[in-house]
């Protein structure tokens, strides 16, 4: 196997906690500390998503809602798409790529308009073909797809979709298990090299999106195949929120790609058979018969 660079994606969400200057914060720290290639936030338009009732409820986790309902809450962690553009400049200005994922069709037509390198679908709305057309026809970039909580025929059909579509080029499809953080027993890897062996040709490249806990599993990933490695990322794990608990902070980002680089470096066949590094110690080491 020919194993590429890996990307690292630091998946920033909703971590910023509704806070322009701790978004920018993040974007600085996984930038400059962590060496991360990509940072990505997300998109939604909750009118849209939910239902009146839905958008009516109380937060099912009260201590981590910042909003009376459910829907005051989803609306206090979004970014307009002024301030999201604000943060795309910042992004450009330090070198690392600006992203986000989008949660219905009007969050992708916005998103779009900004032209980010790539355009990630969370697992939840792989099925939103509406959406979905609407990217391979009016947006150019990549378009990166999770395949959490999807089974096997789903994901067959989502693919067949951007064949039909000559987008299938462009897709980065993911192996993900939806859970928040993930026991290792359901993390599942060999579901990369399924998906490498069903759709590898017929898309750009398989990613792994993780929501375990530490770094060993990404770097497995990385050496089953996977080139496109996606982790949440916060600040701080013990701030308010549901999904700080399964982000990794700074130090785990920087741990992260720092060992998927070491990787990458060793994972090559020797250039001959003995090296100029081990003929030294050939020469002092070696077993002589007398």
């Amino acid at each position: 196997m020919n194993y590429q660079k890996p990307r690292v994606i630091a998946e920033i969400g909703c971590n910023h906690k509704g806070d322009l200057e701790i978004a920018k914060e993040l974007i600085r720290v996984a930038k400059i500390f962590c060496n991360a290639d990509v940072v990505k936030f997300q998109k939604r338009n909750n009118r849209n998503l939910l239902t009146e009732e839905q958008y009516k409820a109380p937060h099912p986790n009260p201590a981590n809602s910042y909003g009376e309902t459910y829907g005051e809450h989803r609306e206090f962690l979004e970014f307009s798409l002024e301030q999201n553009k604000v943060l795309k400049q910042y992004a450009e200005e330090l070198g690392i790529v600006w992203s986000t994922s989008t949660w219905d069709l009007d969050s992708a037509k916005e998103i779009a308009s900004l032209k980010p390198d790539l355009i990630k679908i969370p697992s939840a709305c792989n099925n939103n073909y509406e959406m979905l057309g609407w990217l391979c026809e009016n947006y150019v970039g990549e378009i990166h797809v999770s395949s959490g909580m999807t089974s096997k025929d789903e994901i067959d059909i989502l693919i067949r979709f951007f064949e039909e579509k000559g987008r299938n080029r462009d897709v980065v499809l993911y192996a993900c298990t939806s859970g928040y953080p993930v026991p290792f027993e359901d993390v599942a890897l060999l579901e990369i090299t399924r998906l490498i062996d069903s759709y590898k040709g017929r898309v750009k490249e398989i990613g792994f999106s993780g929501h375990h806990l530490g770094i060993a599993v990404d770097i497995a990933a990385y050496t089953l195949g996977a080139t496109w490695i996606e982790r949440h990322y916060t600040l701080d794990r013990t701030w308010k929120g549901t999904d700080h608990a399964a982000s990794l902070e700074p130090e785990g980002v920087r741990r992260l790609v720092r060992n998927l680089s070491a990787v990458h470096k060793s994972l090559t066949f020797k250039k001959e058979d003995i090296l100029d590094i081990e003929k030294v110690q050939r020469e002092k080491l070696k077993y002589r018969a007398k």
